[in-house]
């Protein structure tokens, strides 16, 4: 089940970004040392607490049993445009297609709300989710290279409209 994340749950919501995105740093050589601001490292209850009071974004989480298995948040931007944030599967429950309802719930909730284009981030090294996101509508608009992560940035978008 996906529902909106209520405030007790956002230790559950870091324990599920981190530890999801820990296993594409430790793919791909990211370390607290190289990339102290990547998501796996940087992700705290703090910051989640600042994107739900002060960005106001919208976050949701997919449960079952009570195990929160997924997450995902949504910042709604001026022009139509929304950004897609850390969406994050749990290893031990990835290829059950969790990923996949949490991005479909994703673009439904941004067109719940006149989105006409959601853009998202991803390490550009990580082929298999660039091709998990292409085949779930998603368009690569392009890369950029940051002095402080050993990684590019790639850049995609899924239109809404």
């Amino acid at each position: 089940m996906i529902r909106e994340v209520r405030r007790e749950e956002i230790p559950f919501c870091v324990r599920v970004i981190r530890q999801s995105h820990r296993t594409v740093a430790d793919r791909y050589g990211i370390t607290p040392e190289n990339a102290p601001r990547y998501v796996a490292f940087a992700t705290d209850e703090k910051r989640l607490l600042w994107h739900m009071d002060n960005e106001r974004r919208l976050m949701y989480l997919e449960e079952e049993d009570g195990v929160i298995r997924g997450y995902y948040s949504l910042l709604i931007k001026n022009g139509g445009e929304c950004e897609l944030g850390n969406l994050s599967v749990l290893p031990e429950y990835r290829h059950r297609g969790i990923g996949t309802a949490l991005l479909t719930h994703a673009v439904n909730a941004a067109r719940e709300r006149n989105c006409t284009v959601m853009r998202l981030s991803i390490v550009e090294e990580n082929t298999v989710l660039r091709k998990w996101y292409e085949r779930n509508g998603a368009v690569h608009t392009g890369t950029e290279k940051f002095d402080f992560f050993p990684f590019t940035c790639g850049y995609m978008e899924i239109r809404l409209g």
